[in-house]
């Protein structure tokens, strides 16, 4: 008997199916690829391979026929079975055709590791492989939300840094939120009317779990620079381009603000293209930091939301604490009267058999990275005290500012943590902040949570939100609920079904 390890494929379903004979294949994604006879005979895929359609600007070419070579960048990445075109017959889509990249992947010789994931993420969304991104800000709503995100302060340094190189390219600048909202889009007007079709404007949601595998949305997801060539992108319409973008963080808490976007024609399928992006999300960050109040002094800040690590900012420098080392800082951050050594072991510890001993020596190690002026005892408590990402989320509740809390809301809490105390504050924070975006009823906050990753099986958001989205927004969101009905009903749980929610 065989020991090699079975090979993934993916049905149009989106469930992940375990087959010894099978191959990773974007043909589920196309949805109107055929296996070709070949597949009966020797269990392969024969494919039409193409060349480069016209970028903007350039002129027409014929696809490649079977048989010839490949671009001297590399191979074609898999897709769909597409028409032959005749040479200078305008490609299927509208925008810009991208020459592809070498790409590499465990079990196929050509999908990258990355982009497998991001096929999966995708089609457990329900996303449609031939839908089109929704807009969902109109103009004044638009006007309102960019002028109060952070990111409106590094406009100016990304718009000097990209705006010559996206016009004289013939590209598109692009921005958005941490939940994959365009916030702007620039660059050459020819290339902008190409890209209305298909919906890549301001207002329109680009994340993963909305559009598909794309460069800002699977930047967004990952939380790394990211290129997706051609081919790669999980819808057809967009199978015309070539993106590359990179997240840009909050320089103090190291929240993700957004993403920064390069998106154009052949010319980017370049890893140029990737460093040249990464680079504009790391000035930006740094003009953010230059503009940004500096912490009072003495004062740290600390993130917690959506990490399984928390990164600890203190006197200018910036600590990715240990699991525990975490957990510590987001009790002692809640508690900053301080916490004694007994209450604190049973906030930390699930098993009632560890010692204070073994609590001791963690406080030891952490108060050997911060600093013996930082971590006092007798209650534990932080000297000069910290600001928590949770508990700005916490006061924004309070206040009633909702659409401000579901902004600065990042993830759950620590999500690997199971430390009692932590897990209680999880709860909570992210059940208030949950019931009051039903409460509210606004279907762009109950979108944001619905499609990120740790909403994306929540049914109680998706109900709240089919009631709320537009009717001609509702068939996906229909779609997707019904979906996580049929799972319910079939015995599926959340507690089932794990899936990636955070972000490190």
């Amino acid at each position: 008997m065989s020991t090699a390890s079975p090979r993934i494929t993916m049905s149009p379903t989106g469930r992940d199916d375990l087959d010894e004979e099978a191959e990773l294949s974007d043909v589920w994604v196309a949805g109107r690829a055929k296996k070709a006879d070949g597949a009966a005979r020797g269990g392969k895929e024969t494919r039409t391979a193409s060349a480069s359609a016209p970028g903007p600007g350039e002129p027409g070419r014929g696809r490649r026929r079977p048989g010839e070579p490949t671009s001297a960048l590399g191979k074609q990445p898999p897709g769909p079975t597409e028409p032959t075109l005749s040479p200078g017959e305008p490609p299927h889509t509208s925008g810009p055709t991208s020459a592809p990249l070498p790409v590499e992947a465990p079990g196929s010789e050509q999908v990258r590791p990355l982009v497998a994931a991001s096929w999966r993420r995708s089609a457990r969304a329900h996303v449609s492989p031939d839908g089109a991104a929704r807009v969902e800000l109109d103009e004044d709503e638009l006007a309102d939300f960019r002028d109060g995100h952070p990111l409106a302060a590094a406009m100016p340094v990304i718009r000097e840094l990209m705006g010559a190189y996206a016009t004289d390219g013939e590209h598109l600048l692009a921005v958005c939120d941490a939940a994959g909202r365009m916030l702007w889009v620039e660059g050459h007007p020819a290339t902008l009317r190409k890209a209305r079709a298909m919906n890549f404007v301001a207002g329109a949601r680009w994340s993963e779990a909305a559009a598909g595998t794309n460069a800002p949305g699977t930047a967004l997801a990952v939380d790394r620079p990211v290129q997706v060539v051609a081919a790669e992108h999980f819808r057809h319409p967009v199978r015309a381009w070539t993106c590359a973008a990179a997240p840009v963080h909050d320089p103090r808490s190291g929240r993700v603000l957004g993403a920064v976007d390069i998106t154009g024609g052949r010319r980017l399928a370049h890893p140029h293209s990737l460093g040249f992006v990464q680079a504009v999300a790391r000035a930006a960050e740094s003009q953010l930091a230059l503009l940004g109040t500096a912490p009072e002094a003495g004062r740290a800040s600390l993130a917690a939301l959506g990490r399984d690590e928390a990164l600890l900012s203190l006197g200018g420098r910036r600590v990715r604490l240990s699991r525990r080392h975490s957990e510590i800082l987001v009790l002692l951050a809640h508690r900053p009267e301080g916490i004694g050594g007994d209450e604190l072991l049973t906030l930390l510890y699930e098993d009632d058999s560890v010692t204070p001993v073994t609590l001791r020596a963690e406080l030891s190690r952490l108060r050997a990275l911060l600093g013996p002026d930082v971590l006092r005892s007798r209650p534990y408590r932080l000297a000069g005290g910290v600001d928590a990402d949770f508990a700005a989320v916490d006061r924004r509740l309070a206040s009633g500012a909702v659409a401000a809390a579901g902004r600065e809301y990042a993830g759950p809490l620590l999500p690997a943590s199971f430390a009692p105390g932590v897990v209680r504050l999880r709860e909570r924070l992210t059940g208030r902040l949950r019931a009051a975006l039903v409460d509210r009823g606004d279907p762009g906050l109950l979108a944001d949570w619905a499609y990120s990753s740790w909403g994306e099986d929540d049914l109680v958001v998706w109900r709240a939100l089919c009631a709320a989205v537009p009717a001609a927004q509702l068939p996906p969101v229909r779609a997707r609920l019904d979906s996580l009905e049929a799972e319910l009903s079939a015995g599926a749980t959340v507690l089932q079904r794990p899936g990636p929610h955070t972000r490190r």
